[in-house]
């Protein structure tokens, strides 16, 4: 079957989602009319009554589902993102509209930068999509972070291709009538009542069908525009963007929750602008390992219904194409970020649209003492549990008075005070006393499971808390005596730097102290070097 008969086959069950909804209404009609004049008598009225009510229920189902259908192709507002004009922005307008162009399309009426590792232009479309309207791109600013000049040509070239009437118009209105449809069944699946649910299902169904019958057609408009892309961008630079936008995202994602949420359970901030700028930061450090991994990442497999085609076969297919004599050394290629005038200002009205208010008003911290209130804030929490388990076995051996203390079920619930919390020195002590491996083990917590493990399996499974426990208060000892500096490590995970002796010597000792035989006087060799304070 030619595309043409696959887009007119696609447009007809499109046609037939909406005519699906009249269809049920005039059957609900009919059936009410039969019901109200023919079907019972005045003695029945009560259950007319209930029957007209379970139906006019149904047709308001219906009548929601056809308004969000039509509905669906409308552009809405972007709070959540900074709107930028050709006077704003005069570079990157360049390259969208002579993007544009070279696909004979018209140029988006707005443009909108957001916080995604996306590019996308959406139009205001009416009657399905075959009356054009409005049109608004929105770019991701992580994404042009990521991309080169001429990558970002490809992008923006793929970006309006989809618009291009690549074999004919109904090909493009079925791409919108997907996207159309599927917001139309989300809705549906979060109604309200059994009926909504009930008549979701049937159009839920329908959008199966629907999408497997319009995927071909969709896949094919995704490789026609790919094709647009390579004569616009370049044969090289487009395939290059397919591979690096999967690992930038997940590279983005990353970024997200190791850095910019850093200080979240702190009450911090990194620095006015670097909540979604620092990710250029980290860009510019592992720009070679993303290199690496976008060439040898494989790429996620596609669900069932995407209307993208498998990157690796996009990509085969692009990399078929006669070379165009355009250098594929993207090494030496300006970022998409140069395109932008007052990067640090964009960076920063973007953060003020997508921080809440409440976010908004939190504390600011360097990238440095962001780095450091999340160490010290984590090794508090790493040895808050072995300090509590020593002061209650310490407070216990008090009270037996020599005498070996038994340990009760409600020992590890014992309050303890702050003031009352041991010194690392005092830790160790109890170690050389004997308590490691009775008092103290027995009240770290674990969990459930774990309660009935006994002698060398409790032992193996209680020595990694521990040892988090030891690590945690030297990091705090060399924090607190300015010997440990923080370290942003934007190629790999922020923590401290330790001096050299510490780093060279402290695993061993740690492991030294929490054996089955502690030995407590390496660590306590490197406590007494000039790369401590006692405490």
């Amino acid at each position: 079957m030619s595309f043409r008969l696959r887009a007119v086959r696609a447009f007809t069950l499109l046609v037939g989602f909406h005519l699906m909804g009249v269809a049920l209404l005039s059957a609900i009609a009919v059936f009410d009319w039969l019901l109200m004049t023919r079907l019972f008598s005045a003695r029945a009225a009560w259950f007319e009554g209930m029957v007209l009510t379970v139906t006019a229920l149904l047709a308001a189902a219906i009548l929601r589902g056809l308004f969000t259908f039509l509905r669906a192709g409308r552009l809405g507002p972007v709070p959540h993102g900074v709107a930028v004009t050709p006077q704003d922005q005069p570079e990157l307008w360049g390259q969208i509209q002579a993007a544009a162009e070279v696909t004979g399309q018209r140029p988006p009426n707005e443009v909108y930068l957001v916080a995604e590792v996306n590019a996308g232009v959406a139009e205001q479309s009416r009657l399905l999509g075959l009356l054009p309207g409005r049109r608004r791109m929105l770019l991701g600013l992580p994404l042009l972070g990521g991309l080169t000049v001429p990558q970002l040509r490809a992008v923006l070239a793929h970006e309006f291709g989809h618009y291009g009437n690549l074999d004919t118009r109904l090909g493009a209105v079925t791409m919108r009538g997907r996207d159309a449809l599927l917001h139309t069944v989300e809705v549906f699946q979060e109604g309200s009542t059994r009926l909504h649910h009930a008549i979701g299902a049937l159009y839920v169904g329908y959008a199966r069908m629907f999408l497997r019958t319009s995927q071909s057609v969709a896949r094919h408009q995704e490789l026609a525009a790919d094709q647009t892309a390579a004569r616009h961008a370049g044969r090289d630079a487009t395939a290059a963007a397919l591979r690096v936008v999967p690992v930038l995202a997940a590279t983005y994602t990353h970024y997200l929750e190791t850095y910019a949420a850093m200080g979240r359970s702190l009450g911090a901030l990194p620095p006015e602008g670097e909540v979604h700028g620092g990710f250029r930061r980290l860009l510019a450090e592992t720009g070679e390992q993303l290199a690496l991994l976008s060439s040898g990442q494989r790429p996620p497999r596609p669900h069932q219904y995407d209307s993208h085609p498998p990157i690796a076969e996009r990509i085969a297919l692009i990399e078929k194409l006669p070379t165009d004599g355009r250098p594929d050394d993207a090494t030496d290629e300006p970022a998409a970020l140069t395109l932008l005038h007052d990067l640090g200002q964009v960076f920063i009205a973007l953060e003020s649209r997508t921080l809440s208010q409440e976010a908004a008003r939190l504390r600011r911290l360097s990238w440095d003492d962001l780095v450091m209130a999340r160490a010290v804030a984590d090794a508090e929490d790493w040895s808050r549990p072995l300090r509590v388990a020593v002061a209650r076995a310490l407070r216990s051996s008090a009270q037996g008075a020599g005498k070996t203390a038994t340990v009760h079920r409600t020992a590890t619930t014992e309050a303890v005070a702050d003031n009352e919390l041991p010194t690392l020195e005092e830790i160790l002590d109890a170690f050389d006393r004997g308590l490691l491996w009775m008092a103290v083990a027995d009240r770290m917590p674990k969990p459930h499971q774990a309660a009935r493990l006994s002698g060398p399996s409790a032992r193996n499974f209680i020595r990694p808390k521990v040892f988090d426990g030891l690590a945690g208060m030297v990091h705090l000892r060399l924090a607190e005596s300015g010997y440990a500096k923080p370290d942003i490590a934007w190629s790999g995970q922020p923590g401290l730097i330790l001096p050299e002796s510490w780093e060279k010597g402290m695993d061993d000792a740690i492991d030294a102290a929490v054996a089955d035989t502690p030995d407590t006087a390496p660590l306590r060799a490197l406590l007494a070097g000039p790369h401590c304070v006692s405490a």
